[in-house]
């Protein structure tokens, strides 16, 4: 009954104030077939804040994006971000999406600057040629991730964490004002994973919203302003210190709901 309340006093909270959400979803729910990966999911993400998703593998996490993000079409509820549909705000290039390395093919031939200046496509119109505005933002993004000396490599020579440090740039060269970053951590090393929390925590002082999903508690205090347990559907959502408390981990990880 504790969680049913919580999620109720935050879908009266989301429909009260949703014209300030920098990401808004109310009543989201998915099915495969006969298959329902995620059910009723309300959450609302604020401007200059970053959420962490945590579940387990199969608890709907990379589904919770693919819908946020357009992939694939939710069977009920409603996504809003920065108060326009997914597809307004992909045409505007204010929604950026990091995916998980297992979808990209690292055998194409492109360089990590090619990778980050993709980025920039929707501001370049049909033809896809760079200004200099392109340009100049791609090789800041590139500096601000520490690949410069690494961006004429092509993108699959890469380390795990310097492929995630490739992608994240491109967001930061698109300039989105709202990030989903699906298991950026997963497999990565230490300097890349605390370059990628440091540049977050940056952009999040800049206004920008972050939506992440995370494997583990790992650096979760660091990185999240707040944190959502996912099993199917937000089984829980607080700050990082009370979502690693053993009990609601439970309600996502254990046995109970």
């Amino acid at each position: 009954m504790r969680v049913r309340a919580q999620q109720d006093s935050l879908t009266r909270n989301n429909r009260q104030d949703s014209h300030e959400a920098a990401l808004l979803i109310e009543g989201l729910s998915v099915d495969y077939g006969n298959l329902r990966a995620l059910s009723d999911v309300n959450l609302r993400l604020d401007a200059g804040t970053v959420c962490a998703v945590l579940g387990m593998n199969g608890s709907g996490k990379s589904t919770l994006f693919k819908a946020i993000s357009g992939v694939i079409r939710p069977s009920a509820g409603t996504v809003r971000i920065g108060g326009q549909s997914t597809r307004q705000a992909q045409r505007a290039g204010i929604l950026g999406y990091m995916p998980q390395a297992e979808s990209v093919d690292w055998d194409f031939p492109v360089s990590v600057r090619d990778v980050v200046l993709m980025g920039r496509y929707g501001a370049m119109g049909p033809s896809r040629r760079p200004r200099r505005e392109d340009k100049d933002l791609t090789e800041r993004a590139i500096r601000i991730v520490g690949l410069t000396d690494l961006a004429d490599r092509q993108i699959g020579e890469l380390s795990g964490g310097q492929k995630k440090r490739a992608f994240l740039a491109r967001a930061l060269a698109q300039q989105a004002k709202v990030l989903l970053l699906d298991e950026p951590f997963a497999g990565v090393d230490t300097v890349s994973a605390t370059t990628m929390i440091r540049v977050l925590r940056d952009l999040a002082s800049e206004g920008v919203a972050v939506l992440i999903t995370v494997h583990d508690i790992e650096n979760i205090d660091r990185l999240a302003d707040s944190a959502v347990l996912l099993r199917g559907r937000v089984v829980y959502q607080g700050t990082p210190t009370s979502v690693v408390e053993p009990e609601n981990l439970a309600l996502a990880f254990g046995g109970g709901q």
